[in-house]
């Protein structure tokens, strides 16, 4: 069995809806196909919720209403029979009266979260109802029946192996299943999600609960690139990475695939294909766990990146100095990127400002606390360039004109890592564009 998951802009039009439908019953392989909400819906939810947390009613109303006359067009448009056609506009009212009854109850997290759930429970209605217009065997099976996370907010893989493999055995005459990324259940049995792209993060737990022969994600890109295509003109898919070099783009600014979804197909060994749902045919690029190209791979930018750099003499040989650093950053639950030591400074990067003056007034009695706003992390990732002479003179001979604030090298054999203000960002990509792909 396979899992292929379809995001935002592969369902967002309806001919894109009936494009997936054509691609997912082109094989005989039994398949769990999980869909994302249409493009834009996703964003639309969040302004309803800042609406309702800003007691602007009325701007959460209009924003609603917006909302539901998208719906009623795509219906029309996806959908030829006149019979399928009002059932798909009763259940689509049903959720959006949901949405009106909550203009008249006190706002929550909780609410804001079932409000959310609203995209992806719709677009896989809408699609379920389009496939049973075309005649397709297929059972819709709800994300919230079997996918769940723990108190920390982490999916318990066992409980979703579980409960899916469960739902499963009671349909094996089914060959073809639909259901909802991105939505779960909490410790508490509350409606909640696996955070921003994480329909990236069900489709592979779902393949790693199954132990799929394959976790297809659909964008509309051909695969992972070396460089950012919105940025660089020359760039190119890559055809293969290990699971350690897509885990270091992921997570460095690769828009195609959330940093999650990595580490589920990794530890049961399934591979993951990018592919682009607009050419179908293209090869895209294949995850898996060894792979037979080494050398520089691919560059990745993370902006919004916040640079802290704690100074102190005291600091010289300090036994637990560092250990009492990370407990502040630990404390406000706030992940640190990279990180450099001398004898005198230890500097960090942190990637959001939620919790930034706490944790410096926490940090001020160590030291002097200096903080640079609208820096820009770059990595160089490719398989054990850390070890590699040449591909290491090449980067640094390339780049030696851009001021760089930071440099993290030896923490993984895949990735180099760079610090430099956003202003030098397009410049530090088309540079080693040109000169470590020769591009």
């Amino acid at each position: 069995m396979k899992v292929m998951k379809f995001g935002g802009t592969s369902v967002g039009k309806p001919e894109r809806m009936h494009q997936v439908a054509e691609l997912i019953t082109k094989e005989v392989e039994p398949k769990i196909v999980v869909l994302s909400a249409l493009s834009g819906t996703t964003n639309s939810l969040v302004q309803i919720s800042d609406k309702l947390a800003a007691f602007d009613k009325e701007g959460a109303e209009k924003i609603i209403e917006d909302l539901h006359i998208h719906y009623k067009l795509f219906i029309n448009q996806l959908l030829t029979k006149e019979e399928y056609r009002q059932k798909a506009l009763v259940i689509i009212g049903e959720h959006f009266e949901f949405l009106h009854i909550i203009l008249k109850i006190s706002f929550s997290e909780a609410l804001a979260k079932d409000i959310l759930a609203q995209g992806e429970l719709m677009s896989t209605k809408l699609f379920d109802i389009y496939l049973s217009e075309i005649g397709v065997d297929h059972l819709l099976i709800p994300a919230l029946e079997f996918m769940s996370i723990d108190e920390e907010g982490e999916p318990h893989l066992p409980i979703i192996r579980n409960k899916l493999t469960a739902l499963l055995k009671k349909h094996t005459d089914k060959k073809l299943f639909v259901t909802q990324g991105y939505i779960c259940r909490n410790s508490r049995g509350e409606v909640d999600n696996l955070k921003r792209g994480g329909s990236d993060y069900t489709a592979s737990l779902i393949a790693a609960a199954i132990e799929a022969s394959v976790c297809e994600i659909w964008t509309d890109i051909d695969g992972m690139h070396n460089n950012d295509p919105r940025i660089v003109d020359k760039t190119h898919p890559i055809e293969e990475l290990s699971f350690d070099e897509a885990s270091e783009l992921a997570y460095f600014g690769a828009k195609i695939l959330h940093p999650t979804c990595i580490w589920p197909a990794q530890q049961t060994h399934v591979p993951v294909k990018l592919l682009n749902t607009m050419e179908p045919s293209a090869k895209g690029t294949t995850i898996q766990q060894k792979v037979f190209t080494h050398g520089a791979k691919a560059v990745a930018a993370k902006d919004g990146i916040i640079a802290i750099k704690i100074k102190s003499s005291r600091m010289l040989l300090a036994y637990g100095f560092l250990r009492k650093i990370f407990e502040v950053f630990e404390k406000y639950k706030t992940s640190i990127d990279m990180i450099t030591t001398s004898e005198v400074a230890v500097s960090v990067t942190i990637d959001s400002d939620e919790n930034l003056k706490p944790i410096v007034k926490e940090l001020e009695p160590f030291g002097t606390v200096e903080v640079d706003h609208d820096m820009t992390i770059v990595s160089v990732v490719g398989d054990h360039i850390a070890e590699t002479r040449d591909v290491l003179k090449k980067i640094f001979d390339t780049i030696h004109d851009i001021p760089v604030r930071m440099i993290s090298y030896g923490g993984s054999l895949h990735n180099i890592s760079f610090l430099v203000h956003k202003d030098y960002k397009i410049q530090m990509l088309q540079t080693i564009n040109k000169g470590v792909f020769d591009l």
